[in-house]
């Protein structure tokens, strides 16, 4: 969309034009895919140990949770099977509940006080973030979610060209990432 090479990394630019949009911070999910990763691995790893101890009751497989849109059809077409997906949280969602409670704790940040949005390539994201088991006391994980296609015509409408920006440095929630969620997210 801005003449760039399919493909381009775009990190440090995104994170400037973020920020020329009004964003206070700018993180990265990959982060939190590292989360995910621990969590449903955590969890593959002692449904397999229970299997293992003759536990008639651990389920394998485990399917991941990651996308809402799976996690939707599963719901609606296997409710008798609820027991196989991870427990664990997206990306998007674990990254939101971190946000208002840890960082905002460590930051002394009003949880109350931080829209979290998130920047997703799927639209069914904005439907996992709408979720109600996703919200505390009616403050969700994650408040607004922009798909790439429509952060691409805000960019636009606001005559930011993504190109020509100098890259800006993520902001840092608890350190950095692996890279393994960049992996994960595209298998």
């Amino acid at each position: 969309e801005f003449g760039m090479e399919p493909g381009s990394i775009v990190t440090g630019k995104m994170a400037a034009a973020l920020r020329r949009l009004g964003f206070n911070y700018v993180f990265d999910t990959d982060w939190s895919a590292d989360l995910t990763i621990m969590e449903e691995g955590t969890e593959l790893l002692g449904r397999i140990g229970k299997v293992l101890a003759g536990d008639k009751t651990a389920k394998l497989p485990i399917f991941t949770s990651c996308c809402p849109g799976w996690v939707s059809f599963y719901e609606k077409n296997f409710p008798d099977m609820l027991e196989y997906p991870s427990t664990a949280k997206s990306p998007q969602q674990m990254f939101g509940a971190i946000v208002k409670s840890y960082w905002a704790e460590k930051n002394i940040v009003d949880p109350n006080n931080i829209y979290c949005v998130s920047v997703m390539p799927c639209i069914a994201k904005k439907y996992e973030a709408s979720r109600i088991e996703f919200s505390m006391d009616s403050n969700y994980d994650v408040d607004y979610v922009i798909t790439t296609r429509e952060l691409i015509k805000i960019f636009q409408d606001s005559n930011i060209d993504l190109k020509s920006l100098e890259d800006e440095k993520i902001d840092k929630v608890m350190g950095e990432y692996s890279g393994a969620g960049i992996i994960f997210g595209r298998t």
